[in-house]
């Protein structure tokens, strides 16, 4: 009885969530309705001078640790230190002598999914860094992380990129956990590269996958039918039988693009042996730089705080501004999620606990 409650109320909440899907979901098609035909949502810019940043948890970690006499002494020292560079400041000016300029960092974010969606923020990063970055003296960092994915998607990553070289303008790339396949085709394109010792680096490959359900449909009598014109305009399919001619081809078509690819990594990359790394596999940032595929072994937090000792740091990010049917679909994606871990899966891990009953 104990079961049949409980799958009971499981059942009523299901349907519950339901209806209330349902309902959101109505209202989510009538205002995309009304505003059909409406221009993109445009995003902003946000920066934050992570030299500030690093100072608040400096002095917060001070407050914690350090008695009072002391934190008064170094207050005292450190107003002294302003006062004395205000001073320098306007004595310079009055003599119109130009002080040294000093360096600027931008720190840029590419979380890479298989479709690199986030290539439409980089864009917008790259192109307002470059509306106000000095040729040949300030710097781009790219904290990058991406496991690979659609050719063509990666490909335009790796061009944004290579604006930024293209002007001058020194990139850096860290890698703390993985760059492969398409994650590498962009890391390849630094000035400099850097990656955590346990961080995944490579993957130069390329490869081509789909099921395919022929046998399945012809064995219940279903046919598929297919018309094109081009003799490759369709080569291996899902639901159609695949000869040995679409095959070759496939691989033929495979072969080019991974000697596109090598050909790309060797431009960035001249010193490279590329014939002994394009195999597909993976390396840790330890291997990886024995074998020269990236210039350095650390992370990008230990090179952050160090170029925040002589240069003012910035990071860069790119917000779109979001419909209110966006986070409605988010909203109702997250509560679905929520909704199915804490009651069907919940309840399975429950039954499985409880198998027998008295």
């Amino acid at each position: 009885m104990q079961f049949l409650t409980e799958y009971g109320l499981f059942l009523a909440k299901t349907l519950t969530l339901v209806l209330a899907l349902v309902f959101v979901l109505s209202i989510i098609v009538a205002n995309a309705s009304r505003h059909k035909g409406e221009g993109k949502h445009k995003g902003e810019i946000h920066v934050t001078k992570i030299n500030d940043e690093l100072e608040r948890l400096r002095d917060d970690i001070r407050h914690e640790v350090l008695d009072e006499d002391t934190l008064k002494a170094m207050a005292k020292a450190d107003k002294k230190q302003d006062k004395s560079e205000k001073k320098a400041h306007r004595k310079s000016l009055k003599a119109h002598v130009a002080e040294p300029e000093r360096k600027r960092v931008y720190v840029l974010e590419f979380d890479g999914d298989t479709h690199a969606s986030e290539v439409e923020g980089l864009r917008h990063t790259v192109t307002a860094v470059l509306e106000v970055a000095r040729p040949e003296f300030d710097a781009v960092m790219l904290k990058l992380e991406s496991p690979g994915g659609m050719v063509h998607a990666y490909g335009l990553a790796a061009s944004q990129l290579a604006r930024l070289r293209k002007h001058k303008i020194h990139l850096t790339i860290c890698v703390d956990k993985v760059a492969a396949s398409g994650g590498y085709m962009m890391a390849c394109i630094a000035d400099k590269l850097i990656a955590a010792p346990f961080s995944y680096i490579g993957s130069i490959g390329v490869l081509v996958q789909l099921p395919n359900v022929h046998r399945l449909l012809r064995d219940n009598k279903v046919d598929f039918e297919m018309i094109t014109a081009g003799e490759y305009k369709r080569t291996l399919t899902t639901f159609g039988e695949n000869t040995e001619k679409d095959r070759e081809k496939v691989q033929e078509e495979v072969d080019e693009m991974h000697q596109l690819f090598k050909n790309f990594i060797h431009e960035y990359r001249p010193s490279l042996d590329v014939g002994a790394v394009a195999t597909g596999e993976v390396w840790t940032g330890t291997q990886a730089l024995a074998k020269g595929l990236i210039d350095e072994v650390d992370t990008s937090d230990e090179w952050v705080v160090l170029q925040c000792k002589d240069a003012d740091v910035y990071e860069v990010v790119w917000e779109q501004k979001r419909k209110i049917t966006d986070r409605l679909s988010d909203l109702i994606e997250s509560s679905v999620t929520k909704g199915l871990q804490k009651g069907l899966f919940g309840w399975l891990r429950k039954a499985e606990k409880e198998k027998f009953f008295s």
